[in-house]
């Protein structure tokens, strides 16, 4: 590990006062875009992916870092910039299900930024979509499928997506991304949809 890194691991978020504090489409970004690269980034650097003023991404980088989710990272050059880094691999919401209601109805807020913000990007990229390269057209997808699983069968079914995944990973393919690379959203999403089996 180089000087200045720090092992992360991925973070569950169960205090609903963090979950409150990340419940922003900007900060969701923030911490997604933070997340994609070891680099520290600045308010400035930021501030042109969350489309804010970098004095606007400040103060939500400040606001994120109340609550430990990012921190100042070691300062580059002269050090008269504020470098930001996060303070996790990855972060996840939620409890055992027994949680106080404050915080399941913080974690429903936090999860209904969170999917609008996706679906937003979703409907943004199908109306652009005719402005696209024919070979990146033909190359995205949408699809839908209904398993018929045992929660076991699951556990398989997201780990292999997962593995299949991982190594194209942004944060593993920054600093050498392959010619003609391009950011790619994969919005992935498992859960039961009827009653529990009888």
């Amino acid at each position: 590990m180089a000087e200045g890194e720090v092992e992360r691991t991925r973070t569950r978020i169960t205090d609903p006062q963090v979950m409150r504090a990340l419940a922003h489409p900007a900060r969701i970004e923030i911490m997604e875009q933070l997340g994609g690269t070891d680099a520290g980034v600045t308010a400035t650097q930021m501030a042109s992916v969350v489309h804010l003023s970098p004095s606007a991404t400040s103060w939500h980088l400040r606001e994120l870092a109340k609550y430990g989710l990012v921190e100042q990272a070691p300062g580059r050059g002269d050090g008269r910039e504020r470098v930001w880094r996060s303070t996790s691999a990855g972060w996840n919401v939620g409890g055992d299900g027994d949680e106080h209601p404050e915080t399941r109805a913080a974690e429903q807020e936090l999860v209904d930024v969170y999917l609008s913000r996706d679906f937003a990007r979703l409907q943004e990229f199908f109306a652009r979509e005719h402005h696209e390269p024919k070979e990146w057209r033909d190359a995205s997808l949408l699809m839908g499928k209904s398993l018929l699983l045992t929660v076991e069968e699951l556990h398989e079914v997201n780990a292999a997506v997962q593995k299949v995944l991982s190594p194209y990973e942004r944060k593993r393919r920054v600093a050498d991304p392959p010619p003609g690379a391009r950011p790619v959203a994969v919005h992935y999403a498992t859960f039961p949809t009827e009653g529990l089996p009888s």
